[in-house]
């Protein structure tokens, strides 16, 4: 298998991990196995509570072993994808002695992010599902996904050039950093348990300006000991979080279909990734208030997540084109 067909099978395994980490995290298997990186000291799911060796692990979780099952087979996802990647890594410095043109910082940096990734999935569970933590992992996922996909386009063809570019290029940037703003306020609603904090539309709960704390809602830190599993915060601080990720849906939607707008103007190579940012934003806005209007479904709320990793690859994209010509 060529070097570019790794990456490429690379980057669909980053998307299943990413589909089988929001599921798990939806279906409230987070702490499905109580320890890392096996299963109540197993590198399988015990079948009962008879076989757990260690019955102090009983202590902090009772079994249920099909949600231990959906942390399991995530990790054990997560743990190929960091392997391929670690192979990747020492097949790019192996390139570069043949291959002048051949990254290695990319990769090498694809590796260090993957140990982190490692590392957060484990805090993720012996910190009890920290908010702050589990945000952090879900945004390295996405980072991960990104820059694989980066390294994909580096070793393409670089892209005809753009007229007059330099407007677009910022338009570009900032309708990058606001869609990662709001994949973030959208993980730290998941982790807050914050989606169905309002179940209507436009409004919450009756009102266009409902009871909020937004000091509670976004304080990042909380010191040890306390287990969030089904969140710990108020009422107020949960519409809090909702109607911010809610109101970041709304800009974002709003400067992005600009973008599109406007890269339909140019050449056919931006109106087609104009277009399918375009298709991939409308879906996100759907499933979202689909989200809402259902009450969370668990396929809509994986779906949701799963599309707005696929439009974060649609913007950098977009910001390549911009940047390569």
């Amino acid at each position: 298998m060529s070097y570019l067909n790794i990456i490429r099978l690379m980057l669909v395994l980053t998307l299943v991990v990413i589909i089988l980490g929001a599921y798990t995290r939806l279906a409230d298997a987070g702490l499905g196995c109580p320890d890392w990186p096996g299963c109540y000291g197993q590198w399988l799911v015990p079948e009962t509570a008879a076989d757990v060796d260690n019955k102090d692990y009983l202590a902090q979780r009772p079994l249920e072993v099909s949600k231990g099952w959906l942390e399991m087979i995530h990790r054990y996802f997560a743990g190929v994808l960091g392997l391929l990647i670690a192979a990747l890594a020492g097949w790019s410095w192996y390139r570069a002695r043949q291959i002048p043109q051949q990254p290695t910082g990319l990769p090498t940096a694809l590796l260090g992010l993957v140990i982190v990734q490692a590392l957060l999935g484990m805090w993720t569970v012996t910190l009890l599902l920290k908010p702050v933590v589990v945000m952090a992992h879900l945004l390295g996922g996405f980072t991960l996904f990104a820059l694989l996909f980066v390294l994909l386009l580096r070793l393409q063809p670089a892209y005809p050039p753009v007229a007059d570019a330099h407007r677009l290029r910022w338009t570009a940037r900032i309708g990058l950093v606001l869609l990662v703003v709001q994949i973030a306020l959208g993980g730290w609603t998941s982790t807050n348990y914050a989606a169905l904090a309002c179940t209507d539309l436009p409004t919450c709960q009756g009102a266009w300006w409902p009871q909020m704390d937004f000091a509670e809602g976004f304080v990042l830190w909380r010191g040890l000991g306390t287990n969030y599993e089904y969140g710990v915060l108020d009422h107020p601080a949960r519409v809090a979080i909702h109607m911010t990720h809610r109101l970041g849906a709304v800009v974002v939607l709003v400067f992005l279909a600009g973008l599109a707008y406007a890269l339909l103007q140019r050449s056919r190579m931006l109106a087609v990734a104009g277009v399918r940012m375009g298709c991939l934003l409308v879906l996100q806005v759907i499933l979202g208030v689909s989200n809402v209007i259902f009450h969370l479904p668990l396929w809509v709320a994986t779906a949701h997540n799963a599309t707005a990793a696929l439009l974060l690859l649609a913007v950098v994209q977009i910001n390549f084109m911009l940047r390569r010509t």
